[in-house]
């Protein structure tokens, strides 16, 4: 269940290039809300064309938080985003504001709603040696293995998605436990109809349409010069003391992954730009699919005209 500081807040959430920045500040206005980014990338500083931060424009228009909170190369966890989100909507429900979630993070806005099990701590070496176990082993060698011991976990995580399987599998390793079997207190969720949780829902064809524009406009704006100048000296030329400049964790965001393998030699540009289309596309399939487990969420149609003002009166009739 949601802590106090949470159960009174709004959200905004959908798949990625549903336009939830844009509608999420005309609705931030109409209920006299500040706004608290629910993505788990727009946290890094320097990382913006390929996380399609809100603008300038929409962040004076409406104060954000925890965006450009940390620097590309640390790392972040779900428990820090649920603590630093806590801390923060405290202060400004201090300052009789509300208090609107937008972003696009499932695991986030599951975390925010339900609670998380936090598990072990991290052990780097247990994780190192299942990563090189990988490596040695092929692609796939991880998600076998989850599913020998957690069949249930396997089966919802996506064999690509290397950095939750590991956990996953370090959990079991620590507690003798699936993780699955751990988490099961977090599954249940409220009704959608006492939540204020709402969930952009486009057709599948016109919100492809809309993320194969968005990433043509990314690598226009200068995506490729934006991860060459990540890798090369990170944002305002600092770097941290082992001179990497950004975290695997925001190496493996959507846009910069692939870019990064262009620029080390891997792809053409054009077979770039069209991978990123592709796993955008998969991207957003996933997160609907999330959005569709979490009994909180209402699901908001939206088709054609793309009007943000029109959609915040939309939704706020609804609450």
């Amino acid at each position: 269940m949601p802590s106090d500081s949470i159960a009174n807040c709004w959200f905004l959430s959908g798949p990625t290039a549903s336009g939830k920045s844009a509608a999420g500040v005309e609705l931030a206005k109409r209920i006299d809300a500040e706004i608290i980014s629910l993505d788990s990338m727009t946290l890094y500083r320097g990382m913006d064309l390929g996380t399609a931060k809100p603008t300038a424009e929409q962040r004076r228009a409406v104060p954000h938080h925890l965006i450009d909170a940390i620097e590309p190369w640390e790392e972040y966890s779900l428990a820090k985003y649920l603590a630093e989100s806590k801390r923060i909507a405290e202060e400004i429900s201090a300052r009789g504001k509300r208090v609107l979630f937008v972003g696009g993070a499932p695991l986030y806005l599951k975390g925010l709603l339900r609670g998380i099990f936090e598990g072990p701590p991290a052990d780097w070496t247990l994780r190192r040696r299942l990563a090189e176990q990988a490596r040695e082993n092929g692609g796939d060698w991880l998600h076998r293995r989850l599913r020998e011991v957690d069949p249930i976990s396997a089966e919802r995580l996506h064999p690509n998605d290397a950095r939750r399987i590991i956990r996953a599998l370090e959990v079991f390793e620590k507690t003798g436990r699936p993780i699955s079997a751990l988490q099961r207190q977090f599954e249940v969720g409220r009704p959608a109809e006492k939540c204020r949780v709402f969930v952009l829902d486009w057709p599948r064809g016109e919100l492809y349409a809309r993320i194969e524009r968005r990433v043509d406009e990314m690598f226009a704006a200068g995506l490729v010069e934006e991860a060459r100048g990540l890798l090369s000296h990170g944002p305002l030329s600092r770097k941290r003391a082992s001179g990497d400049s950004i975290s695997r964790t925001a190496r493996q965001a959507v846009g910069y992954r692939e870019v990064i393998e262009h620029l080390e030699g891997r792809r053409g540009l054009a077979d770039t730009i069209e991978l990123v289309k592709r796993h955008t596309r998969q991207l957003a399939k996933r997160q609907t699919t999330w959005f569709r487990r979490l009994s909180e969420c209402r699901f908001v149609a939206v088709s054609g005209r793309f009007a943000p003002d029109e959609l915040a009166e939309r939704i706020a009739a609804l609450a």
